[in-house]
């Protein structure tokens, strides 16, 4: 029923310095579960106190992916005494959150997510998440969600958790035209193929690596280098789509004789 389930929409924002975990199971997380005795360990307060203010944001995320909504983790510096708290939302990894120790596929998909809001512009767009949780159970959609989220943006996939794998994005089929850029580039190709979210790699097109499922609405798994992940589908609504001569200078838009948003005169003026 519609009323028991949860909009899956979230206002990425993570900056892509978050991408770079150092490998954040080398402090024990993973294995003593992302629960309250998960964070109380030496080894998580030497890598939280390496760098707060990054690590409290990629925090946020990490418990915002893999805990269920209602649920928060808590945890007070012992140099500071200052007291973080990381509200869950997604439950992405009920398992991990209930502080059992990760599984791979857990750890999959929460990075699957955290590359999911990563924005290269530190812009905050809302996108629909699409695809199966931790447990392999579909990420439950309204039907106002679907209504309003049509255009396929991008997948994301990968592990952050390893200390090596990091994540990738790859096209979905998202697709612009020369007046219009997109506020989220992390699924699009820079110049020449490259990525534009380091040291997120981009990967090409979605389809080439990934399965979709059998409703053909999301990606089930994705294999890259001879190794099989968990991903994340993501959608984005029309309207957050830029174009070029809508009379505001967007982040993507610059100054310029142009019409492209590279070079969007129409609302950046000319140089």
């Amino acid at each position: 029923m519609e009323s028991t389930s949860q909009e899956v929409l979230v206002a990425n924002g993570l900056s892509l310095n978050g991408l770079n975990l150092n490998g954040l199971n080398l402090n024990g997380l993973s294995l003593n579960g992302l629960s309250l005795n998960g964070l109380s360990t030496s080894s998580f307060t030497s890598w939280f106190q390496a760098d707060r203010v990054q690590r409290d944001e990629v925090m946020k995320y990490v418990v915002a992916c893999a805990v269920p909504l209602g649920q928060s983790r808590t945890y007070t510096d012992p140099s500071t005494y200052t007291t973080y708290t990381w509200n869950g939302s997604l439950g992405l990894a009920t398992s991990w959150a209930s502080g059992n120790a990760a599984t791979t596929t857990e750890l999959q998909v929460v990075s699957a997510c955290m590359a999911a809001h990563a924005n290269k512009f530190g812009i905050h767009v809302t996108v629909s998440l699409r695809g199966l949780d931790g447990a392999g159970t579909a990420i439950s959609t309204t039907s106002q969600e679907v209504t309003n989220y049509t255009t396929r943006e991008a997948c994301f996939f990968g592990n952050l958790f390893d200390g090596s794998t990091g994540t990738f994005g790859g096209n979905d089929g998202l697709s612009l035209s020369s007046s219009q850029s997109s506020p989220r580039v992390c699924g699009l190709a820079g110049s020449g193929g490259s990525s534009q979210c380091s040291p997120m790699v981009y990967v090409g097109s979605c389809s080439t690596y990934c399965t979709r499922d059998a409703t053909n609405t999301f990606f089930t798994s994705c294999t890259y280098n001879s190794v099989t992940y968990r991903p994340i589908t993501t959608r984005m609504n029309p309207a957050d789509i830029y174009t070029c001569g809508d009379g505001v200078c967007q982040a993507t838009e610059k100054c310029g004789t142009g019409t492209t948003p590279a070079s969007c005169a129409a609302d950046c003026g000319s140089c």
